[in-house]
């Protein structure tokens, strides 16, 4: 009698290949997360835009790459803000004028504001002028910066409202180009005097940072003592997360998900792709 192989008896040798497949698209997605891990930890990582503090730079809807290996890195650079890395390795200090993307110093929520004042450096506002060690920081004004009224610019300021030669609603804010030492310029807004325009002069100590917002009058930054989901104080050095290097992506918010049109209507064409 010939011999036959039951039915049973085969069945390992039919699951085996399926097994095979399903452990192999197991380990590819374990490299996958690997990969972005390593990716988010030491390249790049993203963020977006949740306010007005760095106007007009940076606009609420703006999506941006974040450089992390300027800096060196930190806890602040892993994924999750995980308490993987003690102090800094790789240090560098950032240079006055960047922007940088951080984690508040009492409730780690991200930050995003510029890099005024570095260790050493005394820093004090006088009548809306910034002084850096002792020395007025050239202010030049320049032509208003107009923004139209809608989700994510809705123009709380009642001064500021307007319009345009078209006969649409904008924001029409006082716009200046700001100057530091050494040459590197940036524009910054500024809405009149408020108490923040007018602050004793601090040292900045060995391991933090100054940072302030380009919306000088509606940035809650270093000029006001740390505090949890408002003032920065000095920033210690390693809770940067990276530098701000460019736009991936903008919308001004009236897109909607169920009008696939709006998706590209409401994109900010002009903005992706510019460097920071």
């Amino acid at each position: 009698m010939a011999d036959t192989e039951s039915p049973a008896a085969a069945r390992p040798t039919e699951a085996a290949p399926a097994k095979k497949e399903e452990g192999s698209f197991l380990w590819f997605l374990v490299k996958l997360v690997i990969a972005v891990l390593i990716f988010r930890t030491f390249i790049f990582s993203t963020f977006s835009i949740p306010s007005e503090s760095m106007l007009p730079r940076l606009m609420v809807g703006d999506y941006l790459f974040t450089e992390k290996w300027p800096y060196g890195f930190s806890r602040a650079s892993i994924p999750f803000d995980l308490p993987l890395i003690k102090g800094r390795i790789f240090a560098h200090d950032p240079e006055r004028g960047d922007i940088v993307v951080f984690k508040h110093p009492l409730d780690r929520t991200d930050y995003i504001k510029r890099v005024i004042g570095l260790p050493g450096d005394t820093v004090q506002m006088k009548g809306g002028v910034l002084y850096l060690n002792g020395e007025a920081v050239k202010k030049q004004r320049i032509a208003d910066f107009v923004q139209p009224i809608g989700p994510h610019n809705l123009c709380r300021m009642a001064q500021f409202r307007s319009v345009d030669a078209k006969g649409t609603p904008v924001c029409r804010y006082p716009r200046f180009r700001e100057t530091l030492p050494g040459g590197r310029s940036y524009e910054v807004l500024d809405f009149g005097r408020t108490p923040q325009d007018d602050t004793e002069p601090v040292v900045v100590p060995e391991g933090k940072l100054f940072m302030m917002g380009d919306n000088r009058d509606n940035s809650e930054d270093s000029r006001f003592p740390a505090e949890a989901g408002e003032g920065v104080g000095f920033l210690p050095e390693e809770n940067v997360v990276g530098r701000a290097a460019v736009i991936a992506f903008s919308t001004d918010g009236t897109s909607s998900w169920i009008n696939p049109v709006s998706w590209f209507t409401a994109a900010r064409w002009n903005r992706i792709g510019d460097g920071l």
